[in-house]
């Protein structure tokens, strides 16, 4: 049975926890509440941390996504961040299962795969921009998906393989015997099994093309303008719209959220998994 802690070191411990929580959480509240503010509170002095309670109204939110091309940013970075993630997990998976059950290529090849990642993205932005131009997709949806899962595929490759190299390699020659295909047991027994492995790869390629910015803001021009890109829009020259860009802050974060709430249960599962042997 395992022993209970002494009550003073749970206090201490609980003590930590929660200076540690709003240490971090402060930005993010910060940010919130400088969104409900005018341009005049949030220069005042001394600083106001909460505006009055009759001042709170949603005009700041209203500016970014109406006057600031919000919305368009929002369903731009949505469609592009959805689309990465899914064609990354896709192709890592099957990527990962190559590797992990044919042993293509060796681990120099498994390495080769994951260092791409190691790779500066700015210092390939010049080339992919040249080979975009020319292929006329510059300023689409496709540009930024395709930039993008140039460099979560690798991720989504390496993250994978190590949940597929837990699995007992018998349940797949099992199937095999009954008459299956590689394929059919890599879908019918693999996929299901790694599943919070999946959700995992899914959320952090989705995070990461979500908060992507100089892809953006180097291959898009009108027709699309992910959010990064309509934040960095509201600096200008003379004026900078610190509520607004607290308004769109937290537009950009709610999403991120949702999917962590919505999918916590997959993705304890998924970082955890293998931290047990048997």
């Amino acid at each position: 049975m395992r022993k209970k802690k002494p009550l003073y070191l749970r206090i201490i411990m609980g003590v930590i926890l929660m200076v540690a929580l709003i240490f971090f959480l402060f930005p993010v509240m910060w940010m919130f509440l400088t969104s409900f503010k005018t341009q005049d509170q949030i220069f005042s002095t001394p600083p106001i941390l909460i505006p009055p309670a009759e001042q709170w109204n949603l005009d700041n939110y209203v500016a970014v996504m109406r006057d600031n091309k919000g919305l368009q940013g929002v369903r731009d970075t949505t469609i592009v961040a959805f689309s990465t993630a899914l064609i990354s997990v896709s192709i890592g998976a099957l990527a990962a299962y190559s590797l992990a059950r044919f042993r293509f290529g060796g681990d120099e090849f498994s390495f080769w795969i994951i260092s791409t990642r190691m790779f500066p993205p700015v210092a390939s932005a010049i080339p992919l921009f040249l080979i975009f131009r020319q292929l006329e997709i510059l300023d689409t949806h496709w540009v930024l998906i395709i930039a993008n899962s140039v460099f979560n595929v690798p991720f989504a490759v390496w993250l994978l393989k190590g949940f597929i190299e837990d699995l007992p390699v018998e349940l797949e020659e099992a199937a095999l015997i009954e008459g299956a295909s590689i394929f059919g047991a890599f879908w019918r027994i693999t996929l299901p099994l790694i599943t919070p492995g999946l959700v995992t790869a899914f959320l952090f390629t989705f995070v990461f093309t979500w908060n992507e910015f100089m892809f953006a803001l180097l291959m898009t021009r009108r027709a699309v303008r992910p959010m990064t890109v309509v934040i960095s829009s509201l600096a200008g020259g003379h004026t900078i719209l610190w509520a607004q860009i607290a308004a769109a802050g937290v537009i950009t974060i709610i999403p991120g959220v949702l999917v962590v709430i919505f999918l916590q249960r997959y993705i304890v599962r998924g970082l955890t998994m293998g931290a047990l042997k048997n």
